[in-house]
C-alpha cells in the first residue's frame, strides 16, 4: 500500500480548488446591466400602442360619436359664442378622458389583478418606462378621433378652424394628465371592478365638468372642474376659437397641463413600485 507525500497531497488539493473557482467564475457570468430609460419606455410604448391598435380602434369609435352625439344634442340648447367654444373643446378632450383615463384604468387594474404586473417586475425595466411607456401609447391612441371630434364640433357651431393647430399640444399634455391619473387610479384600487368604477367615474366627470359650459356650473361644482386635470386643456383650446385669442392665457393653461401631467405621472409612477413590490 503506498501514500502519497504530503507536500503532493497539499499541492494535488490546492491545484483541485483553484480549479473549482476558475469553473465557477466561467459559469456564473454578470447579469446584463438595467436597460436605460429612453431605450426601455420606446420599446414599452410601441408594444403598447401596438396592442392598443389592435384592440381599442372600436372603442376609439365609440369615444368619437359619443362626443359627436353630445355636440348634436347641445347645439339645441346653445347658439354660439363662448358657450359653444365651451362644448366643442370639452367634446373634443373627453375623447382622451374616455381612452386615456378610463380604458387605462381597466387596462392597469386588470394588469394587477391577474398579475401581468409581476411579468414587468422580472424584466430590467425602469417602472417609470412602463407607466410612460403605456400612457403614451393610450394618449396617442385619441388624437384621430379628437381631431375629428374638433372639426365636426367647429363645423356644426360655425367656429373657426384656423387654430386647431393647439390640438398638437393639447392631447399630448391632457393625455399625459388624464393616463397619469387613470394609471394610478387602475393601480392604487385593491380590486379590479372598483379600478373599473373608478374609471368609470373619472370619465363623467370629464363630461359634465368639461362639456357643459363653466359659466352654468354652481360655485362648489366650478371649484371641482379646478381640479379636473383635463380643465385646462378645455380651456386652452377653447380660447382659441374666439376671434382674438388670448396666447398668453392658452400658454399659461397648457403649462399648468403640462405641470399637472407630471405629477400625476410620478404618482402612477409610485403607485405602479407599490403595486409590483406586492
Amino acid at each position: 500500500m503506498s501514500t502519497l507525500p504530503a507536500e503532493a497531497l497539499s499541492t494535488t488539493t490546492g491545484a483541485l480548488r483553484t480549479a473549482v473557482r476558475e469553473n465557477d467564475t466561467r459559469r456564473a457570468a454578470p447579469l446584463a446591466p438595467r436597460a436605460r430609460l429612453l431605450p426601455a419606455l420606446v420599446a414599452v410604448y410601441r408594444a403598447q400602442l401596438s396592442r392598443a391598435r389592435v384592440a381599442r380602434i372600436p372603442l376609439l369609435f365609440v369615444a368619437t360619436f359619443q362626443s359627436i352625439g353630445i355636440m348634436v344634442l347641445m347645439r339645441g340648447v346653445v347658439d354660439g359664442g363662448a358657450e359653444a367654444r365651451a362644448v366643442v373643446a370639452g367634446s373634443s378632450v373627453l375623447v382622451v378622458a374616455f381612452v386615456a383615463l378610463n380604458l387605462l384604468a381597466q387596462y392597469f387594474g386588470q394588469l394587477r389583478a391577474s398579475g401581468g404586473l409581476d411579468h414587468y417586475a422580472t424584466l430590467p425595466v425602469p417602472p417609470a418606462a412602463v407607466v410612460l411607456g403605456a400612457a403614451g401609447a393610450y394618449a396617442s391612441f385619441t388624437a384621430p378621433g379628437t381631431v375629428v371630434t374638433a372639426v365636426a364640433g367647429s363645423v356644426l357651431f360655425q367656429l373657426p378652424l384656423t387654430h386647431l393647430w393647439v390640438l398638437a399640444a393639447v392631447v399630448p399634455l391632457a393625455g399625459a394628465a388624464l393616463a397619469g391619473l387613470g394609471a394610478a387610479l387602475g393601480l392604487l384600487a385593491p380590486r379590479q371592478e372598483l379600478a373599473t368604477l373608478l374609471g368609470q367615474l373619472g370619465m363623467s366627470a370629464a363630461l359634465l365638468l368639461g362639456v357643459l359650459p363653466p359659466d352654468r356650473l354652481p360655485g362648489p361644482i366650478g371649484w371641482a372642474r379646478d381640479l379636473l386635470p383635463s380643465t385646462y386643456g378645455v380651456e386652452a383650446l377653447a380660447r382659441t376659437f374666439g376671434p382674438r385669442p388670448d396666447w398668453a392665457a392658452v400658454g399659461t393653461d397648457l403649462a399648468v397641463c403640462a405641470v399637472v401631467g407630471v405629477v400625476s405621472l410620478a404618482v402612477a409612477t409610485w403607485a405602479y413600485r407599490r403595486a409590483a413590490v406586492r
